[in-house]
């Protein structure tokens, strides 16, 4: 992985693949521990009962640090491996990637089978992109803003305008004495967020800079 926030699912995305008649059936799943890629395995194989192969890559940890795959009969280094490096190219962390193939009845060769297992699962991946099912993994400050009931309403208003330009993520407004407007923010955004919010409200509401944490967002 690189120095980048890694990426992640926010669901399960299938997609199929077919190559010289043989079937490629790619499933991408959020997984966060190794028994739940080993329950994802368990649920293709139930499914596919007669396939000849199930195919696994996994990527697990804050960074990707954990990674296994699986050639699951097939040639060494031709499915698991190829599979793998697509998710680490990628910078996908905390998923499984099982491909189930269907012989087709053509021989593909290493090679080829190296280029299917790999763009089976580069093609589920652009689907996921596709269908907003992939997540950005970002480090982001929690920041609460206290405002008047009066002003609730045009300054929560605001903050989401806001927070669509800046990459932050707004949270649901809480009510007691006061409204309490809150933010995800990218730590570079806090002295425009104090400078905006002193704008809208005349210097009346002071932002409260809370602590750090990872979060996923939509891409």
């Amino acid at each position: 992985m690189s120095s980048r926030p890694p990426s992640t699912l926010a669901s399960g995305v299938e997609h199929e693949l077919v190559v010289k008649r043989s079937r490629f059936l790619t499933y991408l799943s959020p997984a966060t521990t190794e028994a739940a890629v080993q329950e994802a395995v368990r649920d293709r194989r139930a499914l596919y009962r007669d396939a000849r192969h199930h195919c696994v890559a996994s990527v697990l940890g804050p960074h990707g640090e954990t990674r296994r795959s699986s050639d699951d009969g097939e040639p060494a280094g031709t499915a698991g491996v190829p599979m793998l490096e697509v998710l680490r190219h990628r910078e996908m962390t905390d998923v499984v990637a099982v491909v189930t193939r269907y012989f087709g009845g053509v021989l593909l060769g290493a090679g080829g089978l190296v280029r299917a297992y790999s763009g089976a699962v580069a093609s589920a991946l652009d689907a996921a992109v596709d269908a907003r099912a992939v997540l950005r993994r970002q480090a982001l400050v929690e920041v609460t803003v206290d405002a008047p009931h009066t002003d609730a309403g045009r300054l929560e208003h605001r903050l989401r305008e806001w927070a669509a330009a800046h990459g932050a993520v707004t949270r649901p407004t809480r009510y007691a004495d006061s409204a309490r407007l809150t933010l995800l923010v990218p730590r570079t955004e806090l002295d425009r967020l104090h400078h905006d919010v002193a704008s809208a409200t005349a210097g009346s509401v002071v932002p409260h800079v809370g602590d750090e944490q990872v979060v996923d967002v939509p891409r």
